[in-house]
């Protein structure tokens, strides 16, 4: 789909739990563009600060801590490594604590500002498909194709339950809802860039689809979007 002309940008938003890292991952393999997870992003730098004592209700801290990173995504097969400051933390970042981290983290300013200065700077000379909260919102509200993707709190825990069973982690699903349900809540309550749909975006609630039809129907979405 890349044809040489100015960069196409994809910003899929949405809730956690939607699916929106796999859907994005699978979506920019089916454009050719590259995909930017800001979510391990975010998570990145709650890992960092774990590690360097920094309390993620430190905003101070947290953004000279942002400002130091590096950050950079490295194709890998079918997937990409996040590395920071050349170190990969792709697998360090995806434990329980460290997701709740990253909603920590997020609530403030200065580490958001710091990390949308580097996702700018990664889609500037390439077409990308970005997923977070507020990518079609705050990050590149000039995005071409902006898509809001959601499902029931239900199945968002439901699917979030799987997935730490495939892990070999024990999770409690009455728990798992209601830890969806808090981050719905921090992600829609915090004063600087608030989870919420852009008005120009595309809902797409994923409720019985499966992976392969939501990654089509955004594909016809995409395609349709770029070339208007």
């Amino acid at each position: 789909m890349q044809d040489g002309s100015s960069p196409t940008i994809v910003a899929i938003d949405g809730p956690a739990g939607a699916g929106k890292s796999t859907i994005a991952r699978l979506l920019a393999q089916r454009l050719g563009y590259t995909y930017i997870d800001t979510g391990a992003m975010y998570r990145a730098v709650a890992l960092c600060s774990e590690r360097q004592g920094i309390s993620w209700d430190d905003p101070d801290g947290l953004e000279r801590l942002t400002l130091s990173l590096d950050l950079e995504f490295e194709p890998d097969g079918e997937r990409s490594r996040l590395l920071v400051n050349g170190e990969d933390v792709s697998e360090a970042i995806r434990t329980p604590q460290i997701s709740r981290g990253a909603s920590e983290v997020s609530r403030w300013p200065g580490v958001r500002c710091a990390l949308v200065e580097q996702q700018q700077r990664m889609s500037a000379e390439q077409s990308v498909v970005m997923e977070g909260r507020d990518i079609g919102t705050v990050v590149f509200p000039q995005a071409q194709v902006k898509i809001f993707l959601t499902a029931t709190p239900e199945e968002r825990s439901r699917r979030r339950t799987a997935e730490l069973s495939e892990r070999g982690e024990e999770a409690d699903p009455e728990q798992v809802l209601q830890e969806v349900l808090d981050r719905d809540r921090r992600d829609c309550e915090r004063e600087h860039s608030p989870l919420r749909q852009a008005e120009d975006a595309m809902e797409v609630v994923t409720d019985g689809m499966s992976i392969d039809e939501v990654v089509e129907h955004l594909a016809r979405l995409a395609e349709g979007r770029a070339k208007a």
